[in-house]
């Protein structure tokens, strides 16, 4: 059989070939194409938006938090400081296991129940490529540890800040106040873009009321970073303005003094100067400190505070409310004067009881069986109750209220404080709202004696007893004389003006009130006799003793001792210096106090001397004693410079 052979075709091969070669060409070059059309369009039509990707990958932008304005006193003594510090932060885009992490982390820093939780609650309102803190204030061990081990935790770094101190402590805590760290609460309500990168917030006091001005603007820095998101260099800076400090009118020197002569009883004292409202001591006893607060309290820390039975954390200064007791009669008495009721001249008989016409009840005066005729300036050196009850009386509670109310009693005297307490005035008004009753007579009577519904504070009565130092001319408490923007500007001084003209109508009714408040320093039977001995510029004060309990019984209580009297009593001195150009005005009160003149009067000795001591001994404008004040009394019955009748016999309300 024979097999026939194919003649192969060449020419069919290799057009063949050519069709196929033509259509890979044509797909390579359609491929090329597309590759170079979409090269183009990257990197031409979107070389802005992955440029912008790119950089962002590889540079971060970090906040930098503006450093807290300082807080100084009026001489330049520092009180709030910031101290460098580091803490751990954590970004949590870079941490693909948080628990995890978190677990691991703690074997190596100790990382307690507050600092997760504080974390946690962070962490539910940051951005993820947002720092978040997670433990403060590391010691140089935990940073050693840490730096050891950083490999093994991509996103946490140990980072730099600022830390509050304060350098007094217990001192200032009331005043100055403490800041405290961020929390989810306050994140809701700040301005994220002011707090960007701060951790810390005032909490109370001046950190809180000035917050504003303390706290500043921040800055940012562009870093480098690796894949790992660790820094390899800063690109560019935008530097924080730091926040603007502080200058407190407050003398660190009647601080101290203040402080010290309570001796730890409950009780608190207010010195203002009444020219111009400048509070130049507050102190609150017993007290905290404020450092305790700054990188979050322990439990066991704010448990031993509160469970306190003395209330340290209790602002007594700004808060506290009480019958101020005998310290209001000089006001008062100057009602009288300036509503025409009374004259200097004007006299009451003080039999030891005083019954209101047609009622049986009587009202006590301290001294069983009286004192006899006194007129206003021997009622005040004496504090004779008989005349104050009758005067009070003859006032009405409508007048008595309007009159007392411009001293600023019930209501705030807008001190530069958040939180004061407003207190109480005696009105009828008060108690209609309180209590849906009427107003009697006999509550009139014993407002005159400062007792009933009074209620006031500490640096209420101190502003009231400022007010009057001055001549009637009225400034609201201020704790902040000027701030500064930076340490090398000059201070600006805030600005206090007076809150309207004079009270006093009468320059005269005014040295008749002042020359009774001398007596009861100098006078024999002065219920504050004794107190300005070595003292070289004249003083004027009184004493409050307010009763904590009502009488239960007309019947007089014959226990002198001591303790006892104290746990029935708030005891109370208010007085201001030089008498004849008042420059300071202090009110002090003990909680727990047998008698005012006795128990807190030494407290405001102690703070005039303190202030004396700050001015070199010698007060521009106060008219010194002519002798070393042995016996300031002898100088004034002499006709010194004060220039009133010495009373013979004693018989003294302490």
């Amino acid at each position: 059989m024979k097999i026939r052979r194919s003649i192969k075709d060449n020419r069919g091969e290799s057009a063949l070939f050519r069709r196929r070669a033509l259509t890979g060409f044509v797909l390579i070059l359609l491929g090329l194409s597309m590759l170079v059309g979409r090269f183009a369009f990257l990197q031409v039509m979107r070389h802005d938006e992955f440029v912008t990707r790119a950089q962002n990958n590889r540079v971060k932008p970090r906040a930098l938090p503006p450093a807290r304005g300082l807080i100084y006193d009026r001489n330049g003594v520092l009180l709030a400081d910031n101290v460098p510090a580091f803490r751990l932060e954590v970004v949590p885009e870079q941490v693909p296991d948080m628990p995890a992490m978190l677990a691991q982390l703690g074997k190596i820093v100790p990382l307690g129940r507050d600092d997760l939780d504080a974390f946690r609650k962070l962490l539910t309102q940051s951005q993820r490529f947002e720092s978040v803190p997670l433990k403060m204030h590391l010691t140089e061990d935990e940073i050693d540890r840490f730096a050891v081990n950083r490999w093994r935790f991509p996103g946490v770094d140990v980072v730099p800040y600022l830390i509050r101190r304060y350098p007094f402590g217990r001192l200032f805590s009331h005043v100055i106040g403490y800041v405290g760290r961020i929390d989810a609460n306050d994140l809701q309500q700040l301005d994220p873009v002011r707090y960007k990168g701060t951790s810390h917030i005032g909490r109370s006091g001046l950190e809180r009321s000035y917050e504003d001005v303390l706290h500043g603007t921040p800055g940012y820095e562009l870093i480098e970073v690796n894949a790992d998101g660790r820094t390899q260099r800063v690109l560019e800076t935008h530097a924080p303005t730091p926040g603007k400090n502080l200058y407190l009118s407050i003398d660190v020197r009647l601080q101290k003094a203040a402080a010290a002569a309570f001796d730890g009883r409950p009780g608190a004292a207010v010195a203002i100067d009444p020219r111009n409202g400048q509070v130049l001591a507050m102190v609150s006893v017993p007290s905290f400190d404020p450092n305790l607060f700054v990188n979050g309290i322990s439990q066991t820390d704010y448990s031993a505070l509160t469970g306190d039975q003395d209330k340290p954390l209790y602002n007594r200064a700004l808060r506290g409310v009480y019958p101020p007791g005998s310290t209001v009669k000089p006001l008062i008495g100057l009602g009288g004067l300036e509503t025409g009721l009374r004259t200097p001249e004007d006299t009451v008989v003080s039999t030891g009881v005083f019954y209101i016409p047609g009622q049986q009840r009587g009202y006590r005066d301290d001294v069983r069986g009286g004192v006899g005729r006194v007129d206003l300036e021997q009622a005040i050196e004496m504090s004779v109750n008989t005349y104050f009850y009758k005067l009070s009386l003859d006032m009405g509670i409508d007048r008595f209220s309007a009159w007392m109310g411009k001293f600023g009693f019930g209501r705030p005297t807008g001190i530069d404080l958040m939180g004061e307490s407003p207190g109480v005035l005696p009105s009828r008004e008060w108690k209609a709202a309180h209590f849906k009753q009427p107003w009697y007579p006999g509550e009139t009577v014993i407002a005159g004696i400062g007792q009933g519904y009074w209620a006031v504070t500490p640096v209420q009565l101190a502003h009231a007893i400022a007010t009057f130092a001055g001549h009637g001319v009225a400034y609201a408490p201020r704790l902040v004389m000027a701030t500064q923007a930076g340490m090398d500007a000059p201070l600006k001084p805030l600005p206090n003006p007076p809150g309207g003209p004079s009270l006093i109508r009468n320059p005269a009714d005014w040295d008749v009130i002042n020359k009774g408040m001398q007596m009861v320093i100098y006078g024999a039977r002065g219920t504050g006799y004794g107190l300005a001995k070595g003292f070289p510029y004249l003083i004027a004060g009184k004493s409050g003793t307010a009763e904590r309990f009502s009488r239960t019984t007309s019947a007089y209580n014959n226990d002198k001792n001591t303790a006892y009297l104290a746990s029935r009593h708030r005891a109370w001195f208010v007085a201001y210096a030089p008498a004849d150009h008042p420059q300071i005005a202090v009110a002090a009160l003990l909680e727990s106090g047998a008698w005012g003149a006795s128990d807190a009067g030494p407290i405001v000795r102690r703070i005039l001397d303190a202030w004396l001591a700050a001015h070199g001994g010698v007060i521009q404008g106060g008219e010194r004693l002519p002798s070393s004040s042995a016996s300031a009394s002898g100088a004034a019955s002499a006709g010194g410079p004060g220039k009133f009748p010495v009373s013979g016999s004693t018989g003294a309300t302490p």
